[in-house]
C-alpha cells in the first residue's frame, strides 16, 4: 500500500512549520508538505483545491481560529470529512486531548521537544498512516 504523500499542516508558529518542513524534508522527500498559518488560511485552502490532503496535521492553540474550531470546521463539511486529522501540539493537557478525540481526531501527539525526539515522532507518524491509509476512489 502506498504511503499518503500529500499533507496539511496548520501551525501559527514559523518556527514548528520550518522544523515540520525540514523533518518532512528528510524523511520522506517524495511527500509534499502544504503549511497554513491559521485556521482559516487552511479552510479556504481545502475549500478551493481539488488536491485535498492525504492527513492534516493541526496545532491546537493557534490564535483567531483554535486546533478545535478547525477540526470542527472539518468533520462539519462533507468534502473534507474523510480527511484524518493528527493533532499536533505542545499541549499535553488530558482536556485538550479528550476534546480532540470527542471531535473526531484521528491521532494526538504532543510535539517533542528536540528536533532529533521530533525527527523520531514525524517517522513514527508517516510510517503508521503509510500502514493505515484508505485508498478514496
Amino acid at each position: 500500500m502506498p504511503a499518503p504523500q500529500h499533507f496539511l499542516l496548520i501551525d501559527d508558529n514559523p518556527h514548528d512549520q520550518l522544523l515540520a518542513i525540514e523533518a518532512f524534508t528528510e524523511l520522506c522527500p517524495d511527500c509534499h508538505l502544504t503549511t497554513a498559518s491559521s485556521g482559516h488560511e487552511a479552510l479556504e485552502l481545502l475549500r478551493n483545491t481539488a488536491d485535498l490532503p492525504d492527513v492534516v496535521l493541526l496545532d491546537v492553540n493557534m490564535p483567531g481560529m483554535n486546533g478545535f474550531e478547525v477540526l470542527q470546521a472539518l468533520k462539519a463539511d462533507l468534502r473534507l470529512a474523510h480527511i484524518p486529522v493528527a493533532m499536533l501540539t505542545t499541549s499535553g493537557a488530558r482536556s485538550d486531548v479528550q476534546t480532540a478525540y470527542t471531535l473526531y481526531a484521528s491521532s494526538y501527539l504532543v510535539k517533542a521537544p528536540s528536533f532529533t525526539d521530533f525527527l523520531d515522532q514525524i517517522d513514527a507518524f508517516l510510517r503508521y498512516w503509510q500502514h493505515a491509509r484508505v485508498v478514496q476512489h
